[in-house]
């Protein structure tokens, strides 16, 4: 609109070059030292009030400026019924409600209240009176949000006297502000990822999202656009299906709702128990959660209904279902496989597939299993051991060569022996005990036993007991005693020696 009117003589100028002369807006603005815009405006509203040139001599200046700027038609009388707002803004947290959905809903039974545009700017005035934290459209089982408190409960030790603190772990949920909470001893891995399956049983259900702090528990590397979860973290919200999506770093407006139920948990939980002892976390637990069935049933003023009505009827119908078996906790470490086709885990060895020699993989360990990953997909899986400085190893994964000797033992080389004789399998023994390792003699007992196929077992076994009091333990000793036919000569019984009597010798009485 212009900023003041033209005058009369000035206007007719301007029609006068528009609808005479024919010249553009810009044109005739030079020409009359005004704005282009100003221009457009006088033009159309000359179009709307039908006027036409040359203008009526008898049209004086209050008769045109009538015309060209008509009163504003009185408003309307008729009486338009509000909306129930609260109504409004819950059913806005449903999955899949929108403002336009609710406003046909509206205009059908209400055919002239409140057109599409002013229907929303009223709702955006009526929810802007609210608290803060009420104000974000939060929908339907999309969000849980999860902090610790910052406040601990001292607990005592009834046997030692020793004073502990416990930590208070917080989750709500964002449409209903429903609320769980438990004591735990520390907020290491195990206890926060503990944390999450019991909010998920609590809730009885799953949401599309768990909006988490910036812990170093949950986050190896806190990033706006790319955090890095620990893998652990990553593992347990895969076998629920949710989204992970921290906080932002010194936002804590992302995570409104937590703030305000870790408030709400300090003020109506932990600071009624301020004047009790308690000497258990379990005892701690029970009494917290006593007074979590009281918050949750609580009414809240501001909507008129407590977080349990509000959690089932927006949360609990669009929560996911639970997997069929809760999250066993997973450690995850990163490893290099050695040179023996083994990684480490606390102190024991697994193997994996030779072929993996010096290649990096991910270790898996629960309470039962441990698991091997290489570029994500599994690559041995083996139960999980406590015995320290032990080898857990799978035939499938050795070389050819380590895989032939793996099926031997030293009791199938002492059984083989055996069959052939007493004295071959005494020098099967003696073999493996001359070594170190008995694995470092299996070729030896290998190759002395074979021999049997080449010269008959009686020949070996002749053989070996002419070569054990000569302590032959090799192969190739053996095999030259055969070559040389010496087991086939009578073994020679060793002389005694026999002595004169003399005066100097005592004789066998003497020891007597």
């Amino acid at each position: 609109m212009t900023q003041e009117r033209l005058s009369v003589r000035r206007i007719r100028e301007v029609l006068r070059l528009k609808f005479e002369g024919g010249l553009s807006h810009r044109a005739i603005a030079r020409s009359c030292a005004i704005s282009h815009s100003t221009v457009r405006e006088y033009v159309h509203r000359a179009q709307a009030a039908g006027l036409a040139w040359p203008l009526s001599e008898t049209l004086d200046e209050d008769q045109l400026y009538r015309r060209l700027f008509p009163k504003p038609a009185p408003p309307s009388e008729r009486v338009i019924l509000e909306p129930d707002w609260e109504h409004i803004h819950t059913e806005l947290r449903r999955k899949g409600v929108t403002r336009r959905l609710l406003w046909l809903e509206y205009r059908e039974a209400h055919p002239d209240g409140y057109g599409h545009s002013r229907f929303c700017e009223v709702y955006r005035l009526w929810a802007k009176k609210l608290d803060p934290p009420m104000r974000l459209s939060h929908k339907a089982g999309e969000k849980m949000y999860v902090d610790y408190a910052g406040q601990t409960v001292r607990l005592i030790d009834p046997e030692t006297g020793e004073m502990r603190e416990a930590h208070i772990f917080v989750a709500t949920l964002g449409a209903s502000n429903y609320t769980y909470t438990e004591a735990q001893w520390t907020q290491e891995l195990s206890n926060w990822i503990g944390g999450h399956v019991r909010a998920f049983a609590f809730f009885g259900g799953v949401p599309e999202i768990v909006v988490p702090d910036n812990t170093k528990t949950g986050v190896k590397h806190p990033s706006r656009y790319e955090p890095d979860l620990n893998p652990t973290y990553q593992d347990m919200a895969e076998h629920y299906g949710v989204v992970v999506i921290p906080a932002r770093v010194r936002k804590p407006k992302d995570k409104a709702k937590v703030e305000v139920g870790v408030q709400v948990v300090e003020r109506w939980i932990l600071a009624r128990l301020r004047n009790r002892t308690f000497f258990s976390l379990a005892e701690l637990n029970q009494a917290i959660w006593e007074l979590l069935e009281e918050l949750n049933h609580r009414t809240m003023h501001h909507l008129g209904k407590s977080r349990r009505e509000l959690f089932e009827a927006l949360d609990r119908p669009a929560l996911s279902l639970l997997p069929a078996e809760s999250y066993e906790l997973a450690i995850w470490k990163e490893a290099r496989v050695s040179i023996d086709y083994h990684v480490e885990f606390a102190k024991h060895y697994y193997s994996v597939p030779h072929r993996l020699i010096q290649q990096e993989v991910f270790i898996r360990a629960t309470e039962q299993t441990v698991e091997i990953f290489h570029k994500r997909r599994r690559v041995a899986s083996h139960p999980r051991s406590r015995l320290l400085g032990r080898y857990s190893t799978q035939t499938e994964h050795m070389p050819p060569a380590h895989r032939y000797y793996a099926e031997w033992s030293p009791d199938r080389f002492l059984r083989w022996a055996e069959k052939i004789g007493p004295q071959t399998r005494a020098l099967i023994e003696a073999a493996l005990v001359s070594r170190r390792h008995p694995q470092q003699a299996y070729r030896t007992c290998l190759g002395i036993l074979g021999l049997a196929r080449r010269y008959s077992e009686e020949r070996l076994e002749a053989a070996c007991a002419r070569a054990l009091p000569a302590g032959i333990r090799s192969y190739k000793g053996v095999n030259n005693v055969l070559e040389a036919g010496l087991d086939q000569m009578p073994l020679e019984e060793p002389a005694s020696a026999r002595l004169d009597p003399h005066a100097n010798i005592r004789g066998p009485s003497y020891y007597n």
